[in-house]
Protein backbone atom coordinates (compact mmCIF):
# COMPACT_ATOMS: atom_id res chain seq x y z
CA UNK A 1 0.00 0.00 0.00
CA UNK A 2 1.17 3.52 -0.98
CA UNK A 3 3.04 5.62 1.86
CA UNK A 4 2.26 8.95 3.09
CA UNK A 5 4.58 10.96 5.30
CA UNK A 6 2.81 13.88 6.64
CA UNK A 7 4.58 16.82 8.02
CA UNK A 8 1.73 18.52 10.86
CA UNK A 9 1.55 21.82 12.19
CA UNK A 10 -0.45 22.81 14.74
CA UNK A 11 -2.68 26.06 14.46
CA UNK A 12 -3.53 28.02 17.33
CA UNK A 13 -6.65 26.08 18.10
CA UNK A 14 -4.42 22.78 18.03
CA UNK A 15 -1.98 24.28 20.25
CA UNK A 16 -4.84 25.93 23.49
CA UNK A 17 -5.58 22.08 23.28
CA UNK A 18 -2.74 20.54 23.44
CA UNK A 19 -3.74 18.27 26.40
CA UNK A 20 -5.68 16.62 23.82
CA UNK A 21 -3.04 15.79 20.84
CA UNK A 22 -2.71 11.69 21.79
CA UNK A 23 -6.48 11.39 21.68
CA UNK A 24 -6.98 13.91 18.48
CA UNK A 25 -4.21 11.44 17.00
CA UNK A 26 -6.47 7.89 18.04
CA UNK A 27 -9.49 9.62 16.40
CA UNK A 28 -7.48 10.22 13.11
CA UNK A 29 -6.06 6.87 13.44
CA UNK A 30 -9.92 5.49 13.54
CA UNK A 31 -10.79 8.19 10.75
CA UNK A 32 -8.38 6.61 8.60
CA UNK A 33 -9.66 3.07 8.73
CA UNK A 34 -12.41 3.89 8.38
CA UNK A 35 -11.31 5.10 4.72
CA UNK A 36 -9.64 2.08 4.32
CA UNK A 37 -6.30 3.81 5.03
CA UNK A 38 -4.00 3.33 8.45
CA UNK A 39 -1.73 5.60 10.51
CA UNK A 40 1.13 3.35 10.96
CA UNK A 41 2.83 6.18 13.24
CA UNK A 42 2.81 9.50 14.66
CA UNK A 43 5.73 11.06 16.29
CA UNK A 44 5.56 14.66 17.80
CA UNK A 45 8.96 16.18 17.41
CA UNK A 46 10.48 19.63 18.03
CA UNK A 47 11.81 21.70 15.13
CA UNK A 48 9.37 23.25 12.24
CA UNK A 49 6.95 20.82 12.24
CA UNK A 50 5.31 19.59 15.55
CA UNK A 51 4.24 16.14 14.46
CA UNK A 52 4.62 13.50 11.67
CA UNK A 53 2.78 11.29 10.64
CA UNK A 54 3.54 7.74 8.74
CA UNK A 55 0.08 6.69 6.79
CA UNK A 56 -0.75 4.04 4.53
CA UNK A 57 -3.50 4.46 1.83
CA UNK A 58 -4.80 2.33 -1.08
CA UNK A 59 -4.64 5.43 -3.35
CA UNK A 60 -3.91 9.12 -3.31
CA UNK A 61 -7.47 9.93 -3.11
CA UNK A 62 -8.07 7.72 -0.18
CA UNK A 63 -4.74 9.88 1.36
CA UNK A 64 -6.51 13.23 0.19
CA UNK A 65 -9.60 12.90 1.50
CA UNK A 66 -7.81 11.59 5.00
CA UNK A 67 -6.27 15.02 5.13
CA UNK A 68 -9.33 17.01 3.97
CA UNK A 69 -10.84 15.31 7.26
CA UNK A 70 -8.18 16.17 9.47
CA UNK A 71 -7.92 19.71 8.23
CA UNK A 72 -11.14 20.59 8.39
CA UNK A 73 -11.38 20.11 12.55
CA UNK A 74 -9.06 22.96 12.42
CA UNK A 75 -6.69 21.24 14.92
CA UNK A 76 -3.45 21.50 11.90
CA UNK A 77 -2.11 22.17 9.23
CA UNK A 78 -0.30 19.22 6.49
CA UNK A 79 2.34 18.82 4.34
CA UNK A 80 1.91 15.03 2.55
CA UNK A 81 4.73 13.51 0.80
CA UNK A 82 4.74 10.33 -1.21
CA UNK A 83 7.09 8.26 0.08
CA UNK A 84 8.65 5.41 -1.64
CA UNK A 85 9.88 2.09 -0.51
CA UNK A 86 12.69 -0.14 -1.84
CA UNK A 87 10.69 -2.54 -3.94
CA UNK A 88 8.61 0.45 -5.47
CA UNK A 89 12.12 2.65 -6.10
CA UNK A 90 13.14 -0.21 -8.08
CA UNK A 91 10.54 -0.17 -10.41
CA UNK A 92 10.86 3.62 -10.84
CA UNK A 93 14.46 3.24 -11.87
CA UNK A 94 13.82 0.06 -13.83
CA UNK A 95 11.19 2.20 -15.63
CA UNK A 96 13.67 5.49 -16.17
CA UNK A 97 16.15 3.26 -17.22
CA UNK A 98 14.34 1.23 -20.05
CA UNK A 99 12.92 5.12 -21.38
Amino acid sequence: MPVYITLLSWTEQGIRAYKDTAERADAFGAALQGLGARLVNIYWTVGPYDLVGIIEAPDDETAAAALLQLGKVGNVRSTTLRAFGRDEVEGILAKAASA
